[in-house]
């Protein structure tokens, strides 16, 4: 037999595949399987026993496993379940001249992908591997689909094309499969908690519970009950026992946000759950495991509340292994218009209306403002402005008060390919002091003309060059 004797699809595609291992205590048997396979160009490798065949997987990788049922030290229901344990992802095949329908179901049940009844022609074994290697790049390639699908749904409220938000993002992938305690850092409002349930969603804890906790809206006398449990009767109002936070969240992640509310007696049992990977409850006479993996947020300096005695530093130490600092809006505001269309769409889908557009006053208005509240102000402005807006258009006058009032800067954007340009960013400029003009003139040309110290004239023209209302 030769490779060209068989039908394309029986054939190895695949240059540089592991081998094939074939597992057989009959010498002239496995001669036999290996003619069949390398005459069909499959590279393969031989064992005697299950327990030979289990020495080679630990040294070798295998694409593929072609057992023997009746074999001694180790027949092929033991090796599969031993390759279930070790190699769950690697595939076998269950050969055996004792064909029955409970054997076949048992070798399927224990783990084989298939069952091939001895004496078998070469075709068969053939279209065996082919089969079993197709579902196996099936899986593969499903597995791959899925991880892409939880990566993009993962961050997909997390908008941004500012290098530092896209190096986040990046960080988040790399660190989520670990249990990592991880620390962010960041000002209100800027999505701190939105970072930390797209860790829990790109890693394998993502089917376990998210639980987000605000550590400084609990009352400190509840918050040991509420994170740690108690057991009945530990105070007075302990009619039974109850699972803390922490249990809740057992397999998944936990959230603690604005960690440093934490008050000073908590900080010590927090240090033994990320040391011990334990909890014990209110009243509880011994520890309980939890497998949780700690997210804490804080919008606060604690390395100032460390030197001040209001934050443990072997704590702060244990909880900043893995630091995400989240820039303020104002720092990244080449993302304000992506982040404005995306609210826009979110609220008038929320509101059953077409998305309205936004005029270029409101827009430069949204630029300009500092943003001290960051994200959630601006979604908070702008679900406001939609409501008070004629629902076609969000203008200028639909924006709340503090933005309006604000005092327009012009800083030009030195990362910008443009911002080296005179004519553009004296055209920028020109627009601002005409926008800032006409709000202290409450619309009024020709105050605002003498203001700007041109001619009404020059004002006009310039209105009509740059579209503004």
């Amino acid at each position: 037999m030769v490779l060209s004797s068989f039908p394309k699809q029986l054939r190895c595609q695949t240059p540089g595949e592991p081998p094939i291992l074939v597992v057989d205590d009959e010498k002239e048997v496995r001669k036999a399987i290996n003619n069949t396979l390398k005459a069909a160009g499959y590279q393969t490798i031989e064992a005697n026993d299950g327990l030979a065949a289990l020495a080679i997987l630990k040294k070798t990788e295998c694409s593929l496993v072609l057992t023997d049922l009746k074999m001694p030290k180790c027949n092929g229901l033991e090796f599969i379940k031993s390759t279930q344990k070790e190699h769950e992802n690697l595939p076998v095949i269950l050969m055996s001249a004792y064909a029955t329908i409970d054997i076949a179901f048992k070798a399927i049940s224990e783990g084989a992908q298939d069952y091939l009844s001895k004496p078998f022609m070469p075709e068969d074994l053939l279209w065996s591997v082919a089969k079993t290697r197709e579902r196996l790049n099936l899986k593969k390639e499903n597995d791959r689909l899925n991880a892409e699908l939880i990566s993009r749904s993962a961050s997909a409220e997390i908008l941004g094309t500012n290098q530092e938000i896209i190096r986040i993002l990046e960080k988040v992938k790399k660190i989520s499969d670990f249990s990592t305690t991880v620390l962010i850092e960041g000002e209100s409002g800027t999505g701190k908690e939105l970072i930390a349930r797209a860790i829990h969603k790109h890693s394998a804890r993502r089917e376990k519970p998210f639980i987000a906790v605000n550590c400084g809206a609990i009352p400190e006398t509840l918050l040991e009950s509420e994170l740690f449990g108690h057991k009945k009767g530990a105070f007075t109002d302990a009619s039974a026992d109850k699972s803390g936070l922490f249990k809740a969240a057992d397999g998944g992640t936990i959230l603690l946000d604005e960690i440093g509310e934490l008050p000073l007696k908590l900080q010590v049992k927090l240090l033994r759950v990320l040391q011990e990977r334990e909890v014990r409850p209110v009243g509880a006479i011994k520890n309980e495991p939890v497998d949780i993996r700690i997210v804490a947020a804080t919008l606060r300096d604690l390395e100032q509340d460390i030197e001040d005695g209001l934050f443990r530093q072997d704590l702060y130490f244990r909880l900043n292994v893995l630091r995400l600092k989240l820039p303020p809006l104002r720092e990244r505001k080449e993302d304000i218009p992506l982040l404005v269309t995306s609210f826009l769409e979110r609220y008038s889908e929320q509101m059953a209306i077409e998305p309205p557009s936004i005029e270029n006053q409101a827009m430069e208005a949204l630029l300009n403002y500092s943003w001290p509240g960051n994200i959630r102000e601006l979604e908070n402005s702008l679900e406001r402005a939609i409501i008070m807006s004629d629902r076609s258009i969000v203008r200028v006058k639909n924006l709340p008060a503090d933005i309006l009032e604000h005092e327009v800067s012009f800083i030009p954007n030195f990362q910008n390919p443009d911002s080296l340009s005179l004519k553009k960013n004296c055209g920028d400029l020109e627009k601002l002091l005409i926008d800032s003009a006409l709000k202290k003139t409450g619309g009024n040309r020709t105050y605002a003309a003498k203001l700007l110290e041109v001619s009404h004239r020059t004002l006009l023209y310039k209105l009509k060059k740059y579209e503004i209302s």
